[in-house]
């Protein structure tokens, strides 16, 4: 019984915990729509389990005594911290290539296509004739490079 009389929200004609009657559902209805959502109406969603996603971040977002908060809503919140937490550990963690790694190993692994399928189109001669058959050697040499350099990136 207590527990339920905590999480009642204000309806027709009561006075809400700051001392502002609401005028009926309907209007408050619209109210509501527009503005954050407040404490009562997420501990509604809480007990019932039906949190809209667009409305977690709206209760997440907003500064409030962790006194006037539920006990779900604390564990949210919790949550919530630890999650930041371990995303921001992790992005400091990370290493990033420089911006001229990804278009070589590309660049790299084309221009050894583009060698072996010139090598194959002109008869086994070009690109380069002195080395003959060697040239398949060069275009997977090139393929490679740049297989090695993808496996690499981050």
């Amino acid at each position: 019984m207590a527990d339920e009389e905590l999480h009642k929200t204000p309806t027709d004609g009561q006075v809400d915990e700051h001392g502002a009657a609401e005028k009926s559902n309907d209007e408050s209805h619209v109210k509501n729509e527009k503005k954050p959502m407040d404490l009562a109406q997420a501990a509604t969603y809480v007990e019932n389990d039906e949190i809209p996603v667009g409305r977690i971040e709206e209760i997440l977002d907003q500064t409030v005594d962790e006194k006037d908060m539920t006990p779900q809503m604390r564990r949210m919140m919790q949550r919530q911290r630890e999650n930041t937490k371990r995303v921001e550990e992790s992005i400091k963690g990370t290493k990033a290539n420089p911006s001229w790694f990804v278009p070589v190993f590309c660049a790299l692994m084309i221009i050894g296509l583009i060698w072996a399928v010139v090598f194959y189109l002109t008869n086994y001669t070009y690109p380069i004739p002195a080395i003959g058959s060697w040239n398949l050697l060069v275009a997977f040499g090139f393929m490679l490079a740049g297989f090695i350099m993808m496996v690499w990136w981050r």
